[in-house]
């Protein structure tokens, strides 16, 4: 062999002896910075020390692979952890979690296809895991959400969003006047670039409402929580008198994981935060407090001993020990991650997690507490939820709106602060007052009153008509009245649903000073006999008598001008009297009604409305047998079934005042 040949070897021989042992070095500072959680900085390292790791050396490859897509999905990097979890699956990954890892990463970011295929490889190794199988289900109902979202909108809000991330909004004030969320942002406090997320440490910034109620730009808040460290994610006590924040320290020797604070409200600033309650030297973290409405338990994640696995919700008194929490138990946490817990002032939780199906990374779960302590939970679906990490809800009081955060739509992983709302579902009731087959009454009055707490007096307009809103679900009583009227009750229930509605009731009320026509009642030929047709008439009358209970009314029957004047006297008074007994049949007290048979005696009278009706009649017309004569057949027919006509007219309305 040459010299020259021999000098070419040795340089080559010795160029792979420095990259090897470059990349083993990158490995150890690697490895160091992921001990002490510094996943942004241990990603720099692990990426170096892969890219030194020759390809032949499959098995290193393949775990240094593995370990930069640890740190960044950590970061939530996900299209670089995808791409590492890809090179450690490639280079035959000893760690089959790896394969799981990377469908994780894929339904994060929408890749559902892709997600699916190495969701059921995985399922292919270790059967019936929670996670994978909850994943795998994921990659089907996100696509289902998706095509069928929910009522909500959601906005990306660039008031509060910066570059860097912005996340966990709080609402507060007396009026919810005040927006607080975390952040990255260039302008907190503190120079030096956060290992673990490779932005700056992050403080609570506060936004105002002006007087038009228009949001002002964020500043940080001076002092008070803020410190170097990172502080954010916070929520209050229900009287806005304590904010209850985490705060992760920083060590350059070891772990510093989160901790609760705690700042009172002094005027109109905070003060200096303190623990909230003691505890020893840990490896567990605590943090995401949230205060249930009641100011009673203080709710929070942790990764302490007793749980599901992974980050779980806990509990405890605000006046315990956080060591002495209580776990939410197996119907809320999971295996996975259960995290940023917050609530609607009506009880609602508000969690997310990526142990439940959902739609990809961390979705927004709403639970409710049953008796026995156990949870009824859901998923909000899309819009509020995305392929990509949603969490931290914060509502406006009773409104069914405020705000949220998320990174969807950042290849960085950056969150940003969104608002989400409800729109309102307009339930609206639309009601006539009428005289019974007359016209509008505008000094109608209708008194509503609703089991959800409604109890209205309205005013009808001058068509007689009015309209109220109504709760979706609730169930109405509703009472026509007009002076010169007997009342007309109607009741409604409103459907469940949260699409819109409209609901149309008529109310025909009967004068008290003139005959009230009763519509269809029907007697077999020649005969005093009620036909069952007739039921449906008489029911509403025996309705509005109970309605009306001190009323008395006289029930006459006329007929026709056909046969003699005797009979036709004796038949209608036969009819009158069907007519009482079956009132009295169905509860009404038989000294509130007299029968009264006219036989012919009584010619109708027309009235305007039957008039307008009824072309060839005029108002005021008597419809005696001499004019009903001069009709034409048809003419006459129609005149002498209005003829013959069952009506009631009130005699009185003191009946039982004075017992």
């Amino acid at each position: 062999m040459s010299g020259k040949h021999s000098h070419i070897i040795i340089l080559l021989s010795l160029s792979v002896l420095l990259v090897s042992c470059g990349a083993e070095v990158q490995l150890r500072k690697a490895e160091q910075s992921y001990a002490l959680g510094e996943y942004y900085q241990a990603a720099a390292y692990y990426k170096k020390a892969y890219a030194g790791t020759s390809p032949k050396e499959k098995a290193k490859r393949a775990e240094r692979a593995y370990m930069l897509g640890e740190c960044y999905r950590h970061i939530d990097y996900f299209p670089r952890a995808i791409i590492a979890y890809q090179n450690a699956v490639r280079y035959g990954c000893k760690d089959s979690t790896a394969i799981r890892y990377l469908a994780d990463m894929q339904l994060a970011s929408g890749k559902y296809k892709d997600a699916a295929k190495n969701y059921s490889a995985f399922l292919q190794i270790v059967p019936d895991d929670f996670l994978a199988t909850n994943g795998l289900e994921s990659c089907t109902l996100s696509q289902e959400w998706k095509k069928n979202p929910t009522r909500f909108t959601v906005k990306k809000e660039n008031l509060f969003n910066s570059r860097q991330s912005d996340f966990s909004p709080a609402l507060g004030g007396d009026s919810y006047n005040q927006l607080y969320f975390t952040s990255t942002r260039n302008n907190v406090a503190g120079e030096d670039i956060n290992n673990i997320t490779g932005m700056k440490s992050c403080d609570i910034m506060l936004s105002e409402k002006d007087d038009k109620g228009v949001w002002q730009k964020p500043t940080v808040i001076e002092g008070g929580p803020n410190t170097e460290y990172e502080d954010g994610s916070c929520g209050f006590s229900p009287d806005f008198q304590t904010m209850y924040i985490t705060r992760c320290s920083s060590d350059p020797e070891y772990p510093r994981p989160a901790q609760i604070m705690k700042s009172a409200r002094s005027n109109a600033s905070w003060q200096e935060a303190s623990d909230f309650s003691d505890t020893p030297d840990t490896l567990y973290s605590y943090a995401h407090p949230a205060i249930s409405p009641d100011g009673e338990w203080i709710y929070f994640t942790s990764d302490m001993p007793g749980g599901m696995g992974g980050l779980d919700i806990w509990r405890v008194n605000v006046d315990g020990r956080l060591l002495g929490a209580e776990n939410l138990g197996p119907t809320v946490n999971t295996s996975g991650d259960e995290m940023f817990p917050t609530f609607r002032r009506n009880g609602e939780l508000y969690f997310s997690s990526d142990g439940w199906p959902g739609m990809g990374g961390l979705d927004i779960f709403m639970a409710t507490q049953n008796e026995d302590g156990t949870w009824n939970i859901s998923n909000m679906q899309s819009p509020v939820n995305s392929y990509a990490d949603d969490f931290g809800m914060t509502f406006e009081g009773d409104y069914t709106r405020g705000f949220f955060s998320s990174n969807r739509g950042d290849s960085r992983g950056r969150d940003n602060i969104f608002s989400f709302s409800l729109p309102e579902t307009v339930h609206d009731l639309t009601g006539w007052v009428y005289e019974k087959d007359g016209y509008e009454l505008p000094d109608g009055i209708v008194y509503l009153i609703g089991n959800e707490g409604t109890n209205e007096k309205v005013n009808v307009k001058k068509d007689g008509s009015f309209t109220v809103r109504v709760t979706p679900g609730a169930s109405y009583v509703l009472l026509g009245t007009c002076k010169g009227y007997l009342n007309y009750k109607q009741e409604l229930t409103a459907d469940s649903t949260e699409e819109d509605r409209e609901y149309v009731l008529q109310f025909p009320l009967s004068s008290i000073t003139k005959p009230v026509l009763i519509d269809n009642i029907f007697f077999e030929f020649d005969k005093a006999s009620l036909t069952p047709e007739s039921a449906a008439s008489l029911d509403e009358l025996v309705v509005l008598l109970n309605d009306n209970p001190n009323v008395t009314i006289e029930l006459g029957a006329h007929c026709d001008y056909k046969g003699n004047d005797s009979y036709n006297e004796r038949l209608s008074q036969r009819r009158a009297e069907s007519v009482v007994n079956y009132l009295i049949g169905h509860g009404i007290e038989k000294e509130r009604l007299t029968a009264k048979g006219y036989g012919e005696s009584k010619p109708k009278v027309v009235s305007r409305k039957q008039a307008e009706r009824i072309g060839f009649l005029e108002e005021g017309q008597e419809l005696t047998e001499q004019y009903i004569l001069s009709l034409t057949e048809e003419q006459q027919e129609i005149c002498n079934q209005m003829n013959r006509r069952t009506e009631f007219r009130v005699l009185r309305t003191t009946y039982g005042l004075y017992r």
